[in-house]
């Protein structure tokens, strides 16, 4: 069975001292949790204070962007080997927000992720349709193409990969794909992944679901084949939401 992963995008929210408080609350509220992952993404000035809040306890700290050079003359630009500095293990790559509100390219998403593997980052990378493909039919057409174009630069894709499907129609609408909706998209997603880079690979890599997950939600979610985890906006902005999203039941799938 796939480790679940519960991951907080705090997107460009909270202050310092609201952010650390909200770290240390989560730190101390999964003290007792053992089969499950928990990662939060603050925005990029708190990385380091929260990951010295965080240290030692079950937190993995990622953050929401990198570019894909080391370094150089990239104003407002920041590298993955800064993010490894301040302690982060992963990243989120390919947001919807950085696709649709900063017009990022698949040729941008594919650099990001080619150089977050080479220097050990895990990247977390998020696909999703709009409402208007949806409706015409074109999600399958549309995952297909943001996979092709974020692997085309990888000979092989390490189990420690995550994926996110995240229908940007969902994204902060307060709709929510149903479960079966989610698990379909999943499930090909899935069998994208073993078509293309072998049935192991597809079998171990971890495909999270995003788009207003709540604590009233997370337990169908969850419950499906495919959903091996959810990637939470506002609703991991306050401990009590997170907390409950984190502390889903497992069941046999």
């Amino acid at each position: 069975m796939r480790r679940p992963l519960i991951a907080g995008n705090w997107k460009m929210n909270l202050s310092l001292e609201e952010a650390i408080r909200l770290a240390k609350e989560i730190s101390v509220g999964i003290s007792n949790i053992e089969d499950r992952d928990v990662l939060i993404a603050p925005s990029f000035p708190f990385l380091y204070p929260i990951s010295l809040a965080v240290k030692g306890s079950k937190i993995f700290l990622g953050a929401q962007d990198m570019h894909w050079e080391l370094n150089g003359a990239f104003t407002g630009a920041v590298s993955g080997l800064m993010l490894k500095d301040v302690g982060c293990t992963h990243v989120i790559i390919g947001h919807s927000e950085r696709r649709i509100l900063f017009h990022e390219s698949d040729d941008e998403i594919a650099k990001k992720i080619k150089t977050a593997i080479d220097i050990g980052l895990y990247p977390i990378l998020c696909v999703g349709e709009r409402l208007e493909e949806r409706k015409e039919g074109k999600t399958f057409s549309i995952i297909k193409t943001q996979l092709e174009g974020a692997f085309k630069l990888l000979e092989h894709v390490p189990e420690s990969f995550t994926i996110a499907y995240e229908p940007v129609w969902a994204i902060g609408t307060g709709h929510t794909a149903t479960p079966s909706q989610a698990q379909e998209v999943h499930g090909y997603i899935r069998d994208w992944i073993k078509e293309n880079f072998g049935k192991e690979v597809s079998e171990n890599i971890r495909i999270l679901y995003g788009g207003s997950v709540k604590p009233e939600n997370i337990d169908e979610l969850m419950a499906e084949r495919d959903i091996d985890g959810v990637l939470v906006g506002g609703a991991s902005l306050k401990a009590e939401s997170f907390l409950r999203i984190i502390r889903f039941k497992i069941v046999d799938k």
